[in-house]
């Protein structure tokens, strides 16, 4: 009797000191630090605002000629063994293009998306994210074929792909 009394409540305890352990960890950074003063988190965050309405939901920063355009979502490739998928990978791609152009990129976003995701499929069908998917003739095999539809959807717009992040998920 005890033991029916017991475990539901020692499962309930560790649960719980679980939940509060993940939410502490996963506890996203405050935003703005003690060094600003109010007059300058408002003009902070006016101008992100301003920023945001200038460009839509992708981000971009200005350097030099170019500036870098964000792609608005991730890219998720499925890596299949077998006709079972055996892992996923994720990436977030961002595009270094002329000065002034990002809203040819945002017309054209979804073709480049198609474009890119099937360079991406083409890319894991033949092995390219197996083993040791990040050495350098992997990834420079991977960029060349995403700059090649960047430039193909884009024309002169376009100068580079940039590989920010890229993640694997075995399943």
């Amino acid at each position: 009797m005890i033991k029916k009394i017991i475990l539901p409540l020692l499962l309930a305890s560790i649960g719980t000191a679980a939940g509060v352990g993940a939410g502490i960890f996963l506890k996203a950074p405050p935003e703005e630090t003690a060094e600003h003063t109010d007059g300058e988190k408002d003009e902070t965050h006016a101008q992100d605002a301003q920023k945001d309405d200038d460009q839509g939901d992708a981000k971009y920063e200005e350097s030099g000629d170019f500036q870098y355009v964000k792609m608005n979502n991730q890219f998720v490739v499925p890596i299949v063994d077998d006709g079972a998928v055996s892992a996923l990978v994720v990436l977030s791609l961002s595009l270094e293009i002329s000065e002034g152009q990002q809203s040819a990129v945002f017309q054209r976003e979804p073709r480049l998306r198609d474009g890119f995701l099937q360079i991406l499929f083409d890319h894991a069908n033949l092995g390219g994210f197996t083993g040791t998917f990040t050495n350098s003739n992997n990834m420079n095999t991977l960029r060349m074929g995403l700059r090649e539809v960047a430039k193909n959807v884009l024309g002169d717009i376009a100068n580079d792909v940039l590989i920010t992040d890229i993640v694997r998920q075995d399943i």
